[in-house]
């Protein structure tokens, strides 16, 4: 009886190690392509018109954004910006880490939190280390197109709708839960 135990045992520290390891994969993936990413537009795209590909559906460019989402803020003063894009961005970050630990966060969410946590401890180091994110990639059809972003902000987005997507399938479950008392 007790080989069965351990078994059992040894099988969830093996789970919870892969599962360590594959978000550990996320974060170093996430910001390792970021960083390379924005390397490559400030080498090859700095000073040019930018490039276009597909037809126009995606277009590089390189942009430094000093603001946040789409340049909001980057009007502010300096001080005021590191606070906000700096200071409360990471603590922000910070806040997100501890939520995902206290919940307890598992599958799709916790996948979530990761990458969005990823993503914007990218940008976060980018905003502390130059005070400016490259931003370098548009997406769109005709008129209708995107703002300018890089990878940790795909990540971003990705993550939020992972963290949607999770928090959707949870309320289902708790209300099939209450219809079924």
């Amino acid at each position: 009886m007790a080989r069965r135990g351990t078994s059992c045992r040894i099988a969830t520290m093996t789970r919870k190690v892969a599962t360590h390891l594959l978000l550990l994969f996320a974060i170093v993936a996430t910001i390792g392509c970021d960083q390379v990413t924005k390397r490559m537009a400030t080498s090859s795209l700095a000073g040019t018109s930018g490039r276009s590909y597909l037809g126009g559906v995606v277009r590089v460019a390189y942009t430094e954004n000093t603001g946040g989402f789409l340049g909001v803020g980057a009007e502010l003063p300096p001080p005021v910006r590191t606070a906000i894009f700096t200071g409360a961005t990471g603590l922000m970050l910070i806040g997100m880490i501890a939520i995902a630990i206290r919940e307890r966060l598992q599958g799709l969410a916790l996948l979530g939190a990761t990458l969005f946590v990823a993503g914007g401890a990218s940008n976060w180091i980018d905003r502390f280390a130059n005070g400016r994110v490259v931003d370098f990639l548009n997406v769109g059809v005709g008129p209708v197109r995107t703002g300018i972003f890089n990878v940790a902000d795909v990540a971003l987005m990705g993550g939020g709708a992972l963290l949607f997507v999770a928090e959707f399938r949870r309320q289902r479950r708790l209300r099939h839960n209450r219809e079924m008392e």
